[in-house]
């Protein structure tokens, strides 16, 4: 009669220690998604940080070449960026916009340049463009 007593107390351990066991293990996967979900907004968040510095440059590069203290000319011109904005790779272009005026007479002088910013983050080769018109200044 003891052993028939004891039966019901022991599937009563079992069941707790297995109850416990599923309870860890659903923690344990809640935690790692948490895990995972932080992880992604860290990565958006550097890219979000990398995609200012490029738009910042582009920016910065655009109002120099405008002000006509980078001067242009017809070749691809490619630079490897230093100091805040290691790692980024310029390519910098200029070609004649064939226009013509409302007396159908050519626009001599004026030009789209394209500045084309690129970096690799984590494998991956990320970059913007920049295009826009100039008309340069006459020394």
């Amino acid at each position: 009669m003891a052993a028939l007593n004891r039966a019901p107390a022991l599937w009563s351990r079992a069941f707790i220690l297995f109850e416990s066991m599923l309870a860890v293990a659903i923690f344990s996967l809640a935690v790692l998604a948490l895990g995972k979900c932080v992880d992604n907004c860290m990565r958006a968040e550097i890219l979000k940080e990398q995609d200012s510095r490029a738009r910042r440059f582009l920016e910065n590069r655009m109002a120099e070449i405008e002000a006509g203290a980078v001067p242009l000319d017809d070749k691809t011109l490619t630079v490897e960026l230093k100091d805040a904005f290691a790692g980024m790779t310029l390519k910098q272009s200029r070609a004649p916009l064939q226009r013509k005026n409302e007396k159908k007479q050519d626009i001599v002088g004026l030009y789209t340049v394209t500045l084309d910013l690129s970096w690799v983050y984590r494998g991956d080769k990320q970059s913007r463009t920049l295009a826009f018109y100039v008309f340069p200044k006459p020394n």
